[in-house]
């Protein structure tokens, strides 16, 4: 059984870290934390497969290890990739979960944040469909916003970064059609820090 407050996001009732009202399609890529790792930090992320292009499953196929990497020129580079996170939002605002929030997805790669490496161990990931050249939608901000304060109330968030912030050297996203001042501003998300 699962339950609704309004338009907030609410967790299952079975105690686990999957939320009611998402599509779930779980992903085979995560593991477990490691022993009294907990999720401090929110990574913010875009993705568009093939790039640039907002509809289709291709996403939900990479995360699912589906994709079929001879059907786009851009995917032969994805072939043998292994990835997942927790959650995509749509440009429309519909929100997917592939990782339960208790495990850790495999969203950030080689990756530091402050004097810590391996952020997966300790980080949630969001994925928004998007590029560096759209803006994100309002669809989107509102349904961000209602996923930061149903994290919050699960697990004991204190930071928020990009994905460019924790792996400067390989990432760009989500790049500068990200809206952070807005995400700021939002009383779900106005004391996280992004210490960059």
């Amino acid at each position: 059984m699962t339950r609704t407050r309004g338009s907030r996001v609410a967790w299952r009732e079975d105690g686990s870290g999957w939320l009611a009202g998402a599509r779930v399609l779980e992903s085979p890529n995560f593991d477990a934390r490691p022993a009294g790792a907990q999720a401090e930090l929110l990574v913010v992320h875009h993705i568009s497969l093939p790039p640039g292009r907002f509809s289709g499953d291709a996403v939900e196929q990479l995360f699912t290890n589906r994709l079929d990497a001879s059907s786009h020129p851009s995917f032969a580079a994805l072939r043998e990739l292994r990835v997942s996170a927790h959650f995509l939002v749509r440009r429309r605002g519909e929100l997917l979960q592939f990782v339960d929030t208790d495990k850790r997805a495999w969203h950030a790669g080689v990756s530091r944040f402050l004097d810590r490496q391996r952020c997966n161990d300790f980080s949630i990931g969001i994925e928004l469909e998007g590029d560096e050249s759209h803006r994100f939608t309002e669809a989107q901000y509102r349904r961000l916003r209602c996923l930061i304060a149903a994290l919050r109330e699960r697990h004991p968030l204190r930071w928020l970064a990009g994905h460019s912030d924790i792996a400067p050297e390989r990432k760009r996203d989500p790049g500068p059609m990200f809206d952070w001042a807005r995400v700021h501003a939002m009383n779900e998300a106005r004391d996280l820090v992004r210490p960059y």
